[in-house]
């Protein structure tokens, strides 16, 4: 069965174009013109992708993908009208996983989803190192699942992405340029604060201090590191 796309996106032409080109590349994509419509829909029918535009009529893609992070577990694209820190950094704390500036070009925007798509859960071939055990923390790649002194962590597709690679280099620093070139496929340009977002909304979940953070350290000039003591 084709991947299953939900394209939130109001500008019918748009929208018309841009759904014909995924379709050639294989994808099954339905669209949706309204925030407020969107939401029921993302919920009854859990396409594996949601592209969700941040300018619509009814609600705003930031409270749509606010309202439904919880009980959506697939993928959520934002397109944002403006390549604003602002944007971007809203839609990361209200649980997106990726977002792209418009305009986009179609072969970037195919790019980008098939980057996100190959991070779903997949059935495990056994090659790999399933799970990690830090005290009380564990995190499960076969499951993709995390769990705190046995309270299941609730994370999206990106949050457990970052999340599992700061844990399998446990006591190493890793660099902006490193997590994003391993989670996005592109190097850091100096400005990008996807990662930052991430770490902090990670930090807040694993109970971490923000002002003074041990689990997952900054180390000021370098990049991350994800402690493997202070679990207990």
């Amino acid at each position: 069965m084709n991947t299953r796309i939900l394209l939130v996106e109001d500008d019918a032409k748009l929208a018309e174009l841009t759904a014909e080109y995924l379709a050639k590349n294989d994808f099954q994509v339905a669209v949706e013109p309204r925030g407020d419509s969107a939401e029921a829909r993302i919920l009854a029918e859990q396409p594996d992708l949601v592209i969700l535009d941040v300018m619509l009529p009814g609600k705003d893609g930031f409270e749509v993908c606010r309202s439904v992070r919880k009980q959506y577990r697939g993928v959520i694209l934002m397109l944002t009208a403006r390549d604003e820190d602002f944007d971007q950094i809203l839609g990361l704390e209200m649980g997106a996983d990726d977002y792209i500036a418009k305009p986009v070009q179609p072969r970037v925007l195919l790019a980008r989803i098939k980057a996100l798509l190959r991070r779903l859960p997949a059935v495990s071939d056994g090659g790999n190192e399933e799970s990690l055990l830090f005290g009380q923390f564990r995190i499960s790649q076969a499951t993709r699942t995390a769990s705190l002194a046995d309270s299941v962590i609730d994370l999206t597709t990106a949050e457990f992405d970052l999340l599992w690679l700061l844990a399998s280099h446990a006591g190493n620093v890793l660099s902006r340029d490193d997590l994003l070139q391993e989670l996005r496929g592109i190097g850091f340009d100096g400005l990008d604060r996807s990662i930052d977002a991430r770490i902090s909304r990670l930090r807040k979940k694993l109970n971490d201090d923000p002002e003074n953070p041990t689990r997952i350290k900054t180390v000021r000039g370098k990049g991350y590191l994800f402690s493997k003591h202070d679990w207990n």
